[in-house]
């Protein structure tokens, strides 16, 4: 299986979050792991924002790299983008969530998403994605 992995999942692997261990479980189990453009930028953005210094900064990012070079990285083009006005539309989702979630429905089935953000979950499922996270649905 596939496993898509959402920024809000990932920074807990790199940060050791409360969450890691489902996210480094649901990674380790997994065959092959996605993430979508726009999502990698989104998790190196974020990996900046929680560290305390520059340092940690440094060295988070350099780990979530190494992740990142063994994923399929989904581009955005225009067909995502047309799909992510669809699903922002019908679910109500962030620009950002939309576009995520668009690229990563080009995979193939069958396919896991690991994230701890509750408002992707109802299209994440919809889109016949096998929902990974501690959060109640």
């Amino acid at each position: 299986m596939i496993l898509a992995l959402d920024p809000s999942a990932l920074v807990q692997r790199y940060t050791g979050g409360p969450h890691s261990a489902v996210v480094n479980q649901a990674m380790a189990a997994a065959g092959t792991w996605a993430i979508s453009d726009l999502a990698r930028a989104e998790l190196l953005m974020a990996l900046h924002r929680v560290s305390p210094d520059p340092v940690t900064a440094a060295e988070l990012t350099a780990a979530a790299r190494a992740d990142v070079d063994a994923m399929v990285v989904v581009p955005i083009d225009e067909r995502t983008l047309g799909r992510a006005v669809e699903l922002g539309t019908l679910y109500g989702l962030r620009t950002v969530d939309a576009v995520h979630l668009a690229a990563l429905d080009r995979l193939p089935r069958p396919l896991g998403l690991t994230t701890l953000d509750a408002r992707q979950i109802p299209a994440a499922v919809s889109l016949d994605m096998e929902v990974v996270t501690p959060l109640e649905r």
